[in-house]
């Protein structure tokens, strides 16, 4: 059996469709034995099958592929777990350049967007992507599930864009987003005695529109 499969394996690796399932499958699937009364064979049985007497092979997913995939999902429980992408026609708008206009190769962010304090603009005529200040946001009103409060913290950065990493790369922030907050304030600390200073918290509303990013802490 093991060597079919070590054959099948050797052809798929040929073919680049094939491959990843193959080898996913291989890495996550493991045979197990475990006996089965129903499969007993009535009457004299050869010496060499006592051995594999009422035994029947199956096929199981390991302990550990099954933990990790429980934590990822435990992990990323989020309030809102499906957003509406948004595409680039809808994020971006055109910015002619040049001196008769002819040129096309800039972009305006028309979404909410996140810039550090540290942030330097490149030059005019090297910048790609125009993140307007009039969009800019520092702070967000972040509600704690538990204690039904709502607080006014600072923003640190943008951890995810379910939409794109592009967008993730330029802290948009739209409806979904990820983004971390300074919770030093809230007086949170940890098991070992140690203050809590930054939680992800999730986008619930379109900043854009409302011109304020409302967020829910992931506790």
């Amino acid at each position: 059996m093991r060597r079919i499969l070590r054959t099948q394996c050797v052809f798929h690796i040929a073919c680049p469709l094939c491959f990843p399932h193959c080898s996913i499958a291989k890495h996550e699937e493991k045979e197990v034995e475990h006996g089965n009364s129903d499969a007993v064979p009535k009457g004299a049985v050869p010496a060499y099958l006592l051995d594999r007497e009422g035994v029947t092979r199956a096929k199981m997913l390991s302990n550990t592929v099954k933990e990790k995939r429980k934590e990822k999902a435990g992990k990323w429980s989020v309030p809102l777990p499906k957003v509406r992408p948004i595409a680039d026609d809808e994020m971006f708008s055109a910015v002619a350049t040049g001196k008769r206009k002819a040129k096309s190769w800039k972009r305006m962010v028309t979404k909410a967007t996140f810039v550090g304090d540290n942030f330097t603009r490149k030059p005019p005529k090297f910048e790609r992507f125009i993140r307007p200040a009039a969009m800019r946001f520092k702070k967000a009103h972040v509600t704690h599930p538990e204690l039904n409060a709502t607080f006014h913290l600072d923003l640190i950065g943008v951890k995810k864009n379910p939409s794109s990493s592009l967008y993730t790369t330029l802290g948009v922030i739209t409806k979904g987003t990820i983004v971390e907050v300074n919770v030093s304030d809230l007086g949170l600390v940890t098991t070992a005695g140690k203050v809590v200073w930054g939680k992800y918290a999730q986008v619930t509303n379109n900043p854009e529109l409302d011109g304020c990013i409302n967020a829910v802490l992931l506790v």
